[in-house]
C-alpha cells in the first residue's frame, strides 16, 4: 500500500501515520521528494483500510500497489535508485561501461586486458572464473584462482570488479575478492541463492533469465529486496525467442519498460545475445541511445583463441572504437560515460 501526503503535511502528521503503521506491526518506505512524500507499508496489507488513511490529517491519497514486485516498483519508489560502487554511481547520469574476458583464463591475460580497457575508458572490469556452460566438458573457469586475479587488477586498475556467482557456498570467496555480484541468467531464479546474497551489503547485478517476463525478472530483484538488499542492478541479456539468426533476441524495449515500472537502474549486455562482435556494436551503441544506465561487453586480446565466448568478443581496436561512439551518442542525450576517478 502506498500512502500519499499533502504537500503542506506536517511533520507531526507524518510521524503520526508512521506511529500508527508500527504500532500494527508493519514496516515502511519513505520517500520525500520535491513534488510528492510518500510512505510505502511493507508487509501484508490486506487488513489495513485506504480508506481509512484518508480521514487522517496530511494524506491526500492512500491505494495498494497492483504489482507484486512491491520494494522494486516505480509506484512504491518514484525517484531513480542510484547504486554506488566505489566512486562510481550507476543509475544517475553518468552510464558504466563493464568490459572484460568471458573467462579469466590466466594470469597475464586478465591482467593485459584490464589495463587496454582502462586505457580506453572501461570504468568496471568483468571477468569470469565459475563459467556455467552448456557443455560438461567446456572451460569452467579458474575459480579462486581466477577471483584473486580480478581482485588484484582492480586494485591495480582502480577499478571496481564484477563477476558471476554459481553456488551459495562460494559466497565467502565474493566477498572477499569481488565488488559486484553477478546472478547470471539461469540462476535468476534460483530463490534459494538470491535469498541468501540479499544478506550480504555488496550491489547485486541480476541478468534476466533467458525465457523470463519483466514481471519475473522484477519479481526475482524482489526477492533481493525484500530481504535486504536493494542495491540491484538490472541487466538486459537477451530472451529466447523462434529467431534464430542471433544467439538470443535482445529485448532492447525492456530498458524504457524497465524505466516506467521500475526505480532500479538497468544496463544492458549485448555480447551474449548477438554472439558475433560485429553485432555487439551496433547494439551497445543503440542501448545507450534507448536509456540503459550502462553496458556489459566482452573484450579479448585474441578473440580467435579464447577458451570461451571467442566470437561475440570484441578486440581492443573494435572496443576502443565503440567507447569513441558511444561518448557521442551520451553528449547527444545528455549524459556522461562515467568516470571513477578519485
Amino acid at each position: 500500500m502506498v500512502i500519499v501526503f499533502k504537500p503542506n503535511a506536517s511533520s507531526e502528521q507524518i510521524q503520526n501515520v508512521k506511529n500508527y503503521l508500527l504500532n500494527l506491526g508493519f514496516e515502511y518506505h519513505f520517500s520525500e521528494g520535491k513534488e510528492v512524500t510518500i510512505l510505502g507499508v511493507i508487509g501484508d496489507t490486506k487488513r489495513l483500510v485506504p480508506e481509512y488513511f484518508l480521514k487522517l490529517d496530511g494524506v491526500s491519497n492512500a491505494f495498494r500497489i497492483q504489482e507484486t514486485y512491491k520494494l522494486c516498483s516505480r509506484t512504491f519508489h518514484p525517484r531513480n535508485t542510484r547504486v554506488k560502487v566505489d566512486n562510481l554511481v550507476i543509475g544517475g547520469n553518468d552510464i558504466a561501461v563493464m568490459a572484460g574476458p568471458c573467462s579469466i583464463e590466466n594470469e597475464s591475460m586478465i591482467y593485459d586486458i584490464a589495463r587496454e580497457i582502462r586505457r580506453s575508458g572501461a570504468n568496471i572490469i568483468r571477468g569470469g572464473a565459475f563459467k556455467p556452460r552448456s557443455s560438461p566438458y567446456a572451460f569452467q573457469g579458474l575459480g579462486e584462482e581466477g577471483l584473486r586475479y580480478l581482485r588484484a587488477v582492480g586494485n591495480e586498475t582502480g577499478c571496481p570488479v564484477v563477476s558471476e556467482i554459481m553456488a551459495i557456498s562460494d559466497i565467502p570467496l565474493f566477498e572477499q575478492y569481488v565488488d559486484i555480484i553477478q546472478i547470471g541468467a539461469r540462476n535468476m531464479q534460483n530463490f534459494a541463492l538470491l535469498k541468501e546474497l540479499a544478506h550480504m551489503r555488496k550491489p547485486i547485478l541480476l541478468k534476466r533469465g533467458i525465457s523470463a517476463t519483466i514481471e519475473e525478472w522484477l519479481n526475482s530483484a524482489e526477492y533481493l529486496a525484500s530481504k535486504g538488499n536493494q542495491k540491484i542492478i538490472l541487466c538486459e541479456r537477451g530472451i529466447r525467442t523462434f529467431e534464430n539468426s542471433t544467439r538470443f533476441t535482445l529485448d532492447l524495449s525492456s530498458v524504457p519498460v524497465i524505466k516506467k515500472k521500475s526505480h532500479l537502474p538497468i544496463i544492458v549486455d549485448p555480447s551474449h545475445p548477438m554472439g558475433q562482435s560485429d553485432l555487439v556494436i551496433p547494439m551497445a551503441r543503440a542501448a545507450v541511445a534507448a536509456g540503459a544506465d550502462g553496458i556489459m561487453v566482452e573484450v579479448h586480446h585474441n578473440p580467435a583463441e579464447a577458451l570461451s565466448d571467442g566470437p561475440q568478443s570484441l578486440t581492443f581496436k573494435q572496443f576502443e572504437n565503440l567507447m569513441r561512439e558511444i561518448r557521442m551518442i551520451a553528449e547527444a542525450i545528455g549524459r556522461n560515460i562515467a568516470s571513477n576517478e578519485a
